[in-house]
């Protein structure tokens, strides 16, 4: 009977799984344990690689190259981090914090560093060339709560990382770029070397070959009609361009720069072609007779500084009667044309009418040996002409009367004023009588026979841009009609061509100075345009000469 029993017992089934999960469930409990406690750890990290997202991308929204900006950006990522973490329970309370004792200076070192690159290659020296925050939140520690032994172990020191950079782009001015007119020699175009120096640029048309250095064009704005030339008019001659912002590291080029197209740029100096039955021409929402310079949707008024080299034969009697199609706005019959790059003018040879010229050499021509071999000049300009054509002095009275007290218009001599000084000089004296002359008078000025000069726009009124003599004056929240902005591309290392979807990179924004209008005369040609360089762009908020002239606008993005 005993015998049967444990025959019975041995071969019984029906409690083998009890003892099979006897067995394994300390190994269970340890696998849940781990996996509940490597959830927790991994919801640590998510938690502190989001607080170090969070202050990197606060930190570098103060990055903007003016004084203090690492200090700015340090105390941003140190006051303005309040996540907190959960899932850490070691380390006092759950409020996650950075480092910030002895971290605003511009450096890399610490937790809170700051780079000159994306690459991490060289670190921020100052305010002005730091342009990444790199943040490292301190570290937390979780103890693990299942894991055997329970509570006998913990995650060690974990911290977390994240770098962000700014995304930046450049808003509200023509889209307008040229190719590095140095790019052999300057790759990375020192603005300072070319300060006050004229570029003759020329445009670029429809063509899709290579452009040389010197050409200039337009870029993509986004902004589609059903005619490029119209898209560019508006983006030239509008108050207000339309259109996306350009990206400060990458633009896209535009075709379709033509003739219709710079005459967008010469409503800026009150010319305006008479309306027709072309398809660019159009009625302005100024609600006067529209032209083809300015397209149809928005309005295009003059500076109040509008000197150039063209007459008129009194004063228009009409909205139609500001262009130079008709003869309506004339070239002067003895124009500025001198025959030497170094001699000055005698008085004989005075122009009956001149603008803000060119220097000299262009003037003269280029690509002749001993004038501008290239579209770069250099700075000397016939102010002793400008000066008598304009206002009748000599060279003393002139840089006698161009003087502000004890200091010189320009920051260096007199005697090397810049166009755009002058043109500046001439804004803020409009009205005044110096040296016995009035400065931009609202009326013309004989030029002999029946043709007047205007220094202030006369055409503007008869388009709706308020009375004769008026015009857009520079200053606060009004833009410089006679500026623009444009991107510098090295278009031979960069095969630029003229259109495609192909993002070019930008080596600087410039500022310009909208020398003379773009006219077919002897020596020039009307899509060429001839400008001063002025400086850098501003980027930081609202750049340029005057707050509205460029809108920097900036996206914090993280780069890991």
């Amino acid at each position: 009977m005993i015998r049967s029993i444990g025959k019975k017992l041995w071969r019984e089934e029906s409690g083998a799984v009890a003892s099979v999960y006897a067995l394994a469930l300390p190994a269970l409990v340890a696998i849940g344990g781990i996996a509940f406690d490597y959830a927790r750890l991994a919801a640590m990290d998510t938690e502190l690689q989001n607080a170090a997202d969070q202050a990197a991308l606060a930190a570098v929204t103060q990055v903007d190259g003016k004084a203090g900006a690492c200090a700015r950006a340090s105390a941003t990522a140190v006051s303005h981090l309040a996540n907190r973490t959960v899932y850490s329970n070691v380390g006092g309370t759950p409020d996650i914090t950075v480092t910030g004792t002895g971290e605003d200076t511009c450096d890399a070192t610490g937790k809170i560093k700051f780079w000159q690159d994306k690459a991490k290659a060289t670190a921020a020296t100052s305010d002005s060339n730091a342009r990444f925050a790199e943040i490292t939140v301190n570290a937390r520690t979780a103890r693990y709560a299942l894991t055997p032994i329970v509570g006998a172990f913990n995650s060690g020191a974990i911290d977390a990382t994240a770098m962000a950079g700014l995304g930046s782009a450049i808003c509200k001015v023509p889209p307008v770029m040229i190719c590095n007119p140095d790019e052999g020699n300057d790759p990375d175009f020192t603005v300072a070397n070319y300060i006050g120096k004229g570029l003759k640029l020329v445009a670029v048309g429809n063509g899709s070959g290579a452009w040389a250095p010197g050409n200039f064009g337009y870029l993509d704005t986004g902004y589609p009609t059903s005619n490029p030339n119209i898209e560019l008019r508006q983006a030239l001659g509008w108050l207000n361009a339309p259109g996306d912002c350009s990206g400060l590291g990458g633009v896209r080029t535009r075709t379709g720069a033509g003739t219709p197209v710079t005459q967008a740029i010469n409503t800026r100096f009150d010319i305006y072609e008479r309306a027709n039955t072309n398809a660019l021409s159009g009625k302005g929402s100024n609600g006067n007779a529209g032209n083809p310079s300015c397209p149809s949707g928005g309005i295009c008024p003059p500076s109040i500084n509008s000197i150039k080299d063209v007459v008129m034969k009194g004063a228009p009697s009409g909205a139609n009667k500001c262009g130079l199609a008709n003869n309506e706005w004339e070239i002067p019959a003895n124009p500025y044309l001198p025959s030497s790059a170094t001699d000055n003018l005698t008085t004989a040879q005075m122009p009956n009418a001149m603008g803000h010229p060119r220097d000299k050499c262009h003037a003269v021509d280029t690509g002749t040996t001993g004038y501008c071999t290239s579209p770069i000049g250099n700075g000397n300009w016939d102010r002793g002409a400008y000066f008598y054509v304009n206002y009748g002095w000599n060279a003393s009275q002139w840089q006698a009367n161009l003087a502000l007290g004890t200091n010189p218009v320009d920051s260096g001599s007199i005697a090397t004023v810049s166009r755009y000084r002058v043109y500046q000089w001439e804004i803020d004296n409009r009205g005044a009588s110096i040296g016995s002359r009035t400065i931009l008078p609202t009326g013309g000025r004989s030029v002999g026979g029946a043709f007047d000069r205007f220094d202030r726009p006369i055409c503007g009124q008869l388009q709706g841009y308020g009375a004769a003599g008026s015009g857009l004056v520079p200053g606060g929240s009004t833009v410089d009609r006679r500026r623009i902005s444009a991107a510098v591309l090295n278009c031979t290392a960069n095969s630029v061509n003229g259109g495609g979807g192909t993002v070019y990179p930008v080596q600087k924004w410039i500022e310009f100075f909208l020398v003379e209008p773009s006219l077919n005369r002897d020596r020039t040609d009307a899509n060429d345009v001839y400008v001063e360089v002025i400086g850098e762009t501003s980027l930081v908020g609202s750049g340029g000469a005057t707050a509205g002239q460029v809108t920097n606008r900036d996206v914090p993005y993280l780069v890991e």
